[in-house]
């Protein structure tokens, strides 16, 4: 990135929709979480298991359900994991090693990126993962809350962190079709 394009709006909107999508879930979880859940190094709430109706919208340490629709539930699970649950086995200090490469990966690439679509879908993916990762740090795991489901059939627990990853992603797959506008031939 040169200085010209430092003044390029596609930045300044990007990184303010980093930080829309850092802020949101933050804001979301601190919310509803509760305060006792906050344990650097320790994961207080992270292992309790039981299945619940809560009286309040606030102060949920894990378990809580809320049924708003016959396929969607509000509900607060940990994931230990990442995506799917995928390496829950690692340690918390493991996985958050491995999302602070992948940050830092994304974020020079959203340095050296000279498209707005690239730019604004790199900017959800740090905006998410970042405040992923600062669950980690002070939960021990990542809380997750919107869960859809029909009969049998369970789509995984996610959260606004998720949900920006997912729109981020999107965005790079659109740009990489060819959605993004028109490409600099390769010489």
């Amino acid at each position: 990135m040169n200085l010209k394009s430092l003044f390029h709006p596609s930045v300044y909107f990007s990184l303010t929709l980093a930080i829309l999508a850092f802020g949101l879930d933050r804001a979301h979880k601190a919310f509803h979480v509760a305060a006792e859940c906050i344990a650097i190094g320790a994961a207080p709430c992270v292992e309790i298991f039981v299945s619940y109706v809560p009286f309040a919208m606030t102060g949920w340490r894990g378990g809580e359900i809320v049924r708003v629709t016959d396929f969607f539930d509000y509900v607060l699970v940990w994931n230990t994991g990442v995506s799917y649950g995928l390496l829950d086995s690692l340690p918390v200090w493991g996985l958050g090693v491995i999302m602070m490469v992948a940050i830092v990966a994304l974020s020079i690439w959203w340095v050296r990126a000279d498209s707005a679509m690239i730019r604004m879908g790199l900017a959800l993916c740090i905006g998410g993962a970042l405040s992923n990762a600062v669950d980690r740090l002070i939960y021990g795991a990542v809380a997750d809350f919107f869960h859809l489901h029909w009969g049998d059939w369970s789509f995984y627990i996610f959260n606004i962190a998720d949900v920006a990853i997912t729109l981020g992603v999107i965005l790079l797959i659109a740009d990489l079709i060819g959605l993004g506008g028109t490409r600099k031939p390769v010489s």
